[in-house]
């Protein structure tokens, strides 16, 4: 599905270029009036609250323009976080879109929103900037698709890992074909221990100054419980998909982006809701394997136990294997197969001989760097490392390796890299948010197609909201065409892809687009 909003996309390479060369304090500097933008903000939750701290502290050329939120606390301790003196709140985002003061605006509300409130922003001439999980079900992503290119409107998804520089040399990695033929890609499972879990709530009115109707929107109407509201929401089905789609979001896109693949043929996934005792409905362990065309993928959570497996997210070749986030290679050996067969006390006459030829490395080992990738996003740029691993670093930016991992690092903050907490424009996680942030206005300008765009935040949440229909489904295997995105051979599976929406948003979703 192409964005119409490109008219010339830019190449990777050539947006970490541009943030490089254009951080916070040179767009202060050449900036005029006229090239402001305007952006009000949906949800003031623990993310929306990040995303302004971000926009407040590196983005001088954005005003910050209303916020909304249906919670009338959260409204006003968020329309003073935004330190904008002309700033308007809203409890209802359809009167927000009316503000023509608003360019933009950023999407921080629970799952079950994100789908229709960024098609009514697309119909109402406003660019997006939508939190992940992108959707519920998968039709809506095509329905955001659509609405995207209907009104020519830029849509940017908060996959903001993937602009991690090291992905891009991992990427290169890959299509070099050092690691030979690529059997599995291992992601880490999102493994904490929350333990016994949150309890159960009671059904009860909700607060008087807790618009629950408008928070519910279009998912069913279900009586209140502390649980079906503020953060909690994630732990159910009619706003969530769990873990799986939450932060399994970031290792798929990752995957995608290194992989270049479109989606899976085949999906099978177990789990449930067994060790946790409170209310919650998505599954507290879940193990999902993908089929794509000439290797599988496999994925899971663990909400009850933190053991995490060190080597993380890998991706398994039989010459050599890649270690996504800090790149680090390891080299299979090759040598007579019969030498790998078990000894024991030798295979009595007619069995297998041995012989004294020794294995030998497929590859030259290259050690990587520890944390997300940035480091080794540069190390694998200058060329550290072994021989085909180097030479594959440096082909990550066509020979400019160290220029291009090296300033995607600097400019995602327009400044430094490094460590530091969330309150830190400087740290790497605050980094690649304001490096996704930046694409997003840099695109409003230009009209350009930003780097984490629709199509990649849908075909990630495909995958995810695949995992789970199997799962609800007791582990029936799903077919999937990734073509034509539809279920294959399946009724009931093809059923879970859609959904009618609460009156009256499935008249508003109706008026917006084709359903």
């Amino acid at each position: 599905m192409p964005n119409e909003v490109a008219s010339a996309p830019p190449t990777r390479r050539g947006f970490l270029g541009t943030m490089t060369a254009l951080t916070a304090a040179s767009y202060n500097r050449v900036l005029g009036a006229n090239d402001r933008v305007g952006i009000g903000f949906i949800g003031y939750g623990l993310i929306g609250r990040q995303h302004i701290m971000n926009f407040k502290k590196s983005f001088p050329d954005v005003d910050r323009v209303a916020m909304c939120d249906v919670y009338k606390p959260r409204l006003d301790e968020g329309l003073a976080y935004l330190e904008s003196p002309n700033a308007k709140g809203y409890g209802d985002f359809r009167k927000m879109y009316e503000n023509k003061d608003i360019d933009g605006v950023l999407v921080a509300t629970p799952d079950h929103w994100h789908a229709l409130l960024t098609i009514m922003a697309c119909q109402a001439g406003k660019d997006v900037y939508v939190e992940k999980p992108l959707t519920v079900f998968i039709d809506e992503g095509k329905w955001m698709l659509q609405a995207m290119n209907k009104y020519k409107r830029v849509v940017v998804v908060g996959t903001q890992r993937n602009h991690n520089p090291g992905h891009l040399v991992a990427k290169k990695v890959i299509e070099s074909g050092i690691l030979g033929k690529i059997q599995a890609v291992k992601l880490g499972a999102g493994g904490r221990n929350i333990y016994p879990g949150f309890g159960k709530t009671p059904v009860e009115d909700p607060p008087a100054d807790f618009d629950y109707d408008m928070w519910l929107g279009p998912a069913a109407k279900k009586p209140y419980q502390k649980h079906r509201g503020l953060y909690h929401f994630r732990w159910f089905w009619d706003y969530s998909g769990g873990q799986l789609t939450n932060l399994g979001a970031h290792s798929v896109a990752a995957f995608l982006l290194v992989m270049g693949v479109k989606g899976p043929t085949k999906v099978v996934s177990f789990g449930g809701r067994f060790t946790l005792e409170d209310d919650g409905e998505t599954p507290d362990l879940q193990e999902c394997i993908y089929e794509f065309p000439g290797f599988q993928m496999t994925m899971g959570v663990r909400e009850a136990n933190s053991y995490r497996d060190s080597t993380g997210s890998v991706v398994l070749g039989n010459k050599g294997n890649l270690v996504l986030g800090s790149n680090a290679v390891t080299a299979e050996s090759h040598g007579d197969p019969v030498n790998q067969i078990p000894r024991f006390m030798g295979h009595p006459i007619g069995g297998p001989v041995y012989n004294d030829t020794r294995s030998v490395p497929w590859i030259e080992a290259q050690p990587g760097s520890g944390g997300r990738g940035g480091a080794a996003g540069e190390a694998a740029g200058r060329g550290q490392g072994g021989g085909a691993a180097r030479g594959a670093g440096r082909a990550a930016a066509g020979g400019e390796g160290e220029a291009a991992a090296r300033g995607a690092g600097r400019a995602a903050a327009g400044g430094r890299g490094g460590g530091g907490g969330a309150d830190d424009p400087n740290s790497q996680e605050n980094q690649m948010f304001n490096a996704n942030k930046r694409d997003w206005i840099s695109c409003i300008k230009s009209r350009n197609q930003p780097f984490c765009d629709l199509e990649l935040g849908h075909r990630t949440a495909t995958i995810c909201n695949l995992g789970n229909m199997s799962l609800r489904l007791g582990g029936r295997a799903i077919h999937w065409d990734p073509e034509k995105e539809v279920v294959i051979g399946d009724k009931e599976a093809a059923a879970m892809c859609t959904k009618q929406y609460r009156a009256p948003w499935e008249a508003a979703l109706r008026s917006a687009i084709k359903v």
